[in-house]
C-alpha cells in the first residue's frame, strides 16, 4: 500500500458539528462569492418572517432562535444565493458536449440561470429565447402529442404547496395523472404502508413530543448530514438524559457524539455531547430480521412476565380497543428461528436483550427512521414493522410517542397533500370538479420507475421537471439518459443547470425560476408561499433577496403559463386571477382540501398550523377503524441477497452533498476528501478478495446471481470502514449505474437504493 492510493482518507476524529461546521459555513459563503447578503439570508432561514430553508423538512420550533439554520442549510441557501449566473453568456462560450464532461458538482456551481433557454443542435448550446416564445413552443408540442398520457410531468420536493397544486391542476385538466415525483424515490413507503397500518400516510409526532418522550429509536438514517437541525433535539434529549438507541449499518459521527454550535460551553471548552446510548450496527437489508426479533423476543418475554404472576409487557388495553391483527404478528414470529434472526441481522442475542430491555422500560418511545430504511426492496414492510413494534406497548397516539419519518426535500409532503399522485383519490377528484368545474381522469398514472420506463421504450415522448434532476437521481443511469434523449420535448423548471439539462431531446427548454431567498413581486404586491414540515406543520416563506435577472418568473407564473399555452380557454381556470395574488391559489386549495380550512388566515399566524393527523388522537382512518397489525413475509429483504459472492450496497450521502446536489467533493465526518470514488468496506470482505485498502476494484451489479456487464464501476478505491460483513456503502448517485430501474420495492415503487446486490473484485486499467 502506498500513500497515494489513499489520498483524501483520513481518521476524522471530531465530533459533528462545532466548529467543523462553522467553518464549513465560512467556506461556502466565500465559495459562493457571499458575504453580507449571505449573512443576512442565513439570518432569515427559517424565521416567521423569512422563507424556509429548501434543504431538508424538519420543522422549525415554536420559539425560534437568531440562528435556526445548519451547516447543510447554509450550504443550500448560499448554493441558491449565489453571485454566479448561468446567463445566456455563458451558454456562448459553452456547447453541452463540453458541459456533459464536467463533474456533477461543476455544472450546478456555473451559477443561477437568468433566462428562458432552447437548445441548439446546430451549435451545440442553448441559446436565449423569450417567455412567451417559451411558452408557445411548449404548448404546442404538449398539444401535438395523440395522448395526454404520453407526456410525464416530474415535480420535486423543493416545490411549494402553490406552484404544486397549480402544476397538479394543469396536469389533470391536460388529461393525465402521470406524476413522477421525488416521494417515490424516498419516503413513498411510508405514504403507501402507514395508511394500511394506521390510516394515515405521515409521521404522527409533533416537535413537542421530543421534549415528553423518554427513548427515541433512530433506525436508518444520518441526521448529522441529511437533517442537521435535528442534532439540536437529539443533543438536548440526550442532555435530558433520554436514551437514543441507535440500529443503522454504518457508525455515523453525529449520531455518536455531537458539539452544538449554539452552545457557547461546547465550543469554547472543545466538548461535546453522546448521543447514542447504545449503537447496533445491523447488516444492511437486516431490517426486517431486527424487528421481528425484537417483536419476537418481546411476546416471550411478555410470557414470562405473566408466568411469574405479571400483568406482562404488552398494552393490552391500547391492543384490544385499538388494534386487529394481533396473533397473525405473534405466529409469524414464532414461526421464524432465532438462528434466522441472528444471521440476517447481523446481531447476537445480547443485542436482542439489550435493545428490548431499554424498550420495555420506556413509556413514551419515539421511532425516528430515513431513507435506510424506505429505500429497500421491503420498504413498506419494514415500515409496517416499525408500526407494529409500537403499536405493542401503545407507543402511538399519545403524547411523547409515535413515528417521525424524517422527509428529505423541505415540500416533499405538502406536495403529495396537495395533490401530486399519480393515484388520485374520489375526495381529489370530488374536490377539483368542485373548485373548477370539470372531472379529470381518475386512471392511474405513472410513478418515477414507470414514467422512466415508458420513456425508455419511447411510449412517452414528452417530459416537464418541475425542478428536481430526475436522470441523475435513478437507478441505470445508462438506459435512462438514452431514453431522455429520443424524447420529442423536455422542460426544465430550474434555478440552476444540472446535468438532466444536458440530456437534449428533440426540443430542450430551461426555464429560470425564482428560488425560496428570491422576492416574489406579483400584482397584489409581495407574494409568500407555503410548505408543510416532515411533521405536517404547514407555514409561510417569503424571500428577500432581490432575483438574480429581472427574466425571472415565480413557478406559479410559469405553470400558468404552460398551462395557457397548452389548454387555453379550457375549463375556464382563472389562471392570471391566480398568479396575480397568491391567497387566491390557497382559497382554491381550501375548497379542494377541506383539511385546509380558513388557510389564508392560519397560515399568517406565526409558525403556520398543523394538519390534522388523525393516528395522533388514536382515530384509525383504515376500512376496518383499527390500528392493524400486519405480517411481513419472511426476512431477507431481497432474495438475491442470499447468494454468497454477493455483497449488499448501500449508497449513501456525502457530507458535502443534498441528494443530487454536490457542493463540495468532502465527507468530513467520514474521513474522506475531495473524492467520491471510494467503496467502504468491512476488512474481512477485502480480504476474502484479495483487496488492499487502497486497491482499485470494480463494482458490478447482479441479476439472478450474475454480474451484469452493462452495471459495472471501474476504478473505485476500496476502503476499510467500520461496516458489517457483507455490507459495503458508495456514493450516490454515482453508485446508481451498478443498479436495475426494475429492482424496486413492487408495493411503493421506490427503488432500492439501500440494497442492490453486487460483486466487488480487484482491477486495475489493463483489464
Amino acid at each position: 500500500m502506498t500513500e497515494d492510493k489513499l489520498e483524501g482518507v483520513e481518521d476524522y476524529r471530531a465530533p459533528a458539528g462545532g466548529w467543523g461546521a462553522l467553518k464549513a459555513v465560512a467556506r461556502t459563503l466565500k465559495e459562493q462569492q457571499l458575504s453580507l447578503t449571505g449573512v443576512n439570508a442565513l439570518l432569515k432561514a427559517n424565521q416567521p418572517d423569512g422563507f424556509d430553508c429548501p434543504g431538508c423538512a424538519w420543522p422549525d420550533p415554536d420559539h425560534t432562535s437568531a440562528f435556526e439554520f445548519c451547516e447543510n442549510g447554509a450550504k443550500a441557501i448560499t448554493w441558491e444565493a449565489t453571485r454566479k449566473r448561468a446567463d445566456p453568456e455563458f451558454f456562448s462560450l459553452h456547447t453541452v458536449s463540453e458541459m456533459w464532461d464536467w463533474s456533477d458538482h461543476r455544472i450546478e456551481d456555473s451559477g443561477r440561470l437568468t433566462s428562458p433557454m432552447v437548445y441548439d443542435a446546430a451549435s451545440d448550446r442553448f441559446k436565449a429565447i423569450s417567455w412567451q416564445q417559451a411558452f408557445d413552443t411548449i404548448g404546442q408540442r404538449l398539444s401535438e402529442l395523440s395522448d395526454p398520457n404520453q407526456a410525464e410531468f416530474y415535480t420535486s420536493g423543493r416545490a411549494s404547496n402553490e406552484a404544486a397544486f397549480l402544476y397538479q391542476l394543469f396536469v389533470r385538466a391536460f388529461g393525465t395523472n402521470n406524476f413522477p415525483d421525488c416521494s417515490n424515490m424516498c419516503h413513498e413507503a411510508t405514504s403507501v404502508g402507514l395508511p394500511q397500518s394506521i390510516g394515515v400516510g405521515k409521521g404522527t409526532v409533533e416537535l413537542v413530543d421530543f421534549d415528553k418522550c423518554d427513548l427515541i429509536i433512530s433506525i436508518g438514517h444520518n441526521p448529522g448530514t441529511n437533517h442537521p437541525r435535528m442534532m439540536t433535539t437529539l443533543h438536548d434529549a440526550s442532555k435530558r438524559g433520554v436514551p437514543i438507541m441507535v440500529f443503522n449499518p454504518l457508525r455515523e459521527r453525529a449520531l455518536e457524539r455531537f458539539a452544538a454550535p449554539q452552545n457557547p460551553v461546547e465550543m469554547i471548552t472543545l466538548s461535546s455531547t453522546p448521543i447514542a446510548s447504545s449503537y447496533h450496527q445491523i447488516k444492511t437489508g437486516g431490517d426486517i430480521a431486527l424487528l421481528k426479533g425484537l417483536i419476537k423476543l418481546l411476546f416471550e418475554r411478555d410470557l414470562l412476565e405473566i408466568e411469574d404472576g405479571g400483568a406482562g409487557l404488552l398494552d393490552r388495553e391500547f391492543i384490544d380497543k385499538h388494534t386487529f391483527g394481533l396473533d397473525e404478528i405473534k405466529t409469524d414470529v414464532e414461526g421464524t428461528t432465532w438462528d434466522q434472526i441472528y444471521r440476517t441481522s447481523g446481531l447476537g442475542r445480547e443485542d436482542f436483550e439489550s435493545a428490548l430491555n431499554t424498550y420495555v422500560k420506556a413509556d413514551r418511545v419515539i421511532i425516528c427512521y430515513g431513507m435506510g430504511v424506505t429505500q429497500h426492496f421491503a420498504g413498506t414492510e419494514i415500515v409496517q414493522q416499525l408500526a407494529n413494534l409500537l403499536m405493542l406497548r401503545g407507543n402511538i397516539g399519545k403524547p411523547g410517542a409515535g413515528l417521525c419519518p424524517l422527509r428529505g426535500h423541505s415540500n416533499v409532503q405538502g406536495d403529495r397533500t396537495v395533490g401530486i399522485t399519480e393515484m388520485p383519490s374520489a375526495a381529489l377528484l370530488d374536490g377539483i370538479e368542485k373548485a373548477f368545474g370539470f372531472r379529470p381522469p381518475a386512471e392511474k398514472g405513472h410513478n418515477a420507475v414507470e414514467s422512466l420506463k415508458a420513456i425508455i421504450s419511447r411510449k412517452s415522448k414528452a417530459l416537464i421537471c418541475l425542478g428536481g434532476n430526475l436522470a441523475v437521481a435513478m437507478p441505470d443511469p445508462d438506459a435512462v439518459f438514452e431514453g431522455m434523449r429520443q424524447l420529442e420535448l423536455v422542460v426544465h423548471i430550474a434555478t440552476k443547470p444540472n446535468r438532466s439539462h444536458l440530456l437534449t431531446a428533440e426540443t430542450s427548454i430551461l426555464l429560470p425560476v425564482l428560488g425560496r431567498t428570491d422576492q416574489d413581486q406579483q400584482g397584489t404586491g409581495l407574494q409568500s408561499v407555503t410548505v408543510e414540515d416532515s411533521m405536517s406543520m404547514v407555514h409561510a416563506s417569503k424571500g428577500f433577496l432581490k432575483p438574480p435577472s429581472e427574466q425571472l418568473l415565480s413557478e406559479p407564473a410559469i405553470i400558468a403559463g404552460i398551462a395557457k399555452a397548452t389548454i387555453g380557454e379550457r375549463y375556464q381556470i382563472p389562471w392570471d386571477e391566480m398568479v396575480e395574488d397568491y391567497d387566491r391559489i390557497r382559497d382554491r386549495i381550501e375548497i379542494v382540501f377541506p383539511e385546509f380550512f380558513d388557510f389564508n388566515l392560519r397560515v399568517r399566524k406565526p409558525g403556520g398550523f398543523r394538519l390534522d393527523i388523525p393516528a395522533s388522537r388514536r382515530e384509525w382512518h383504515t376500512p376496518n377503524r383499527k390500528a392493524n397489525f400486519l405480517v411481513a413475509a419472511g426476512l431477507e429483504d431481497d432474495p438475491r441477497l442470499v447468494d454468497p459472492k454477493c455483497l449488499v450496497l448501500t449508497t449513501i450521502r456525502a457530507h458535502g452533498q443534498y441528494n443530487t446536489t454536490i457542493y463540495n467533493m468532502d465527507d468530513r465526518y467520514r474521513g474522506i476528501f475531495g473524492r467520491r470514488d471510494v467503496i467502504l468496506m468491512n476488512k474481512a470482505d477485502m480480504d476474502l478478495r484479495g483487496i488492499t485498502e487502497g486497491e482499485q476494484v470494480q463494482v458490478a451489479g447482479m441479476d439472478i446471481g450474475q454480474p451484469l456487464k452493462s452495471r459495472v464501476l471501474t476504478g473505485f478505491i476500496a476502503v476499510e470502514y467500520n461496516i458489517p460483513q457483507g455490507s459495503v456503502a458508495g456514493y450516490y448517485p454515482e453508485l446508481n449505474k451498478v443498479m436495475a430501474l426494475s429492482d424496486f420495492d413492487p408495493r411503493s415503487g421506490t427503488p432500492a437504493y439501500k440494497g442492490a446486490p453486487v460483486t466487488i473484485s480487484k482491477w486495475s486499467p489493463s483489464q
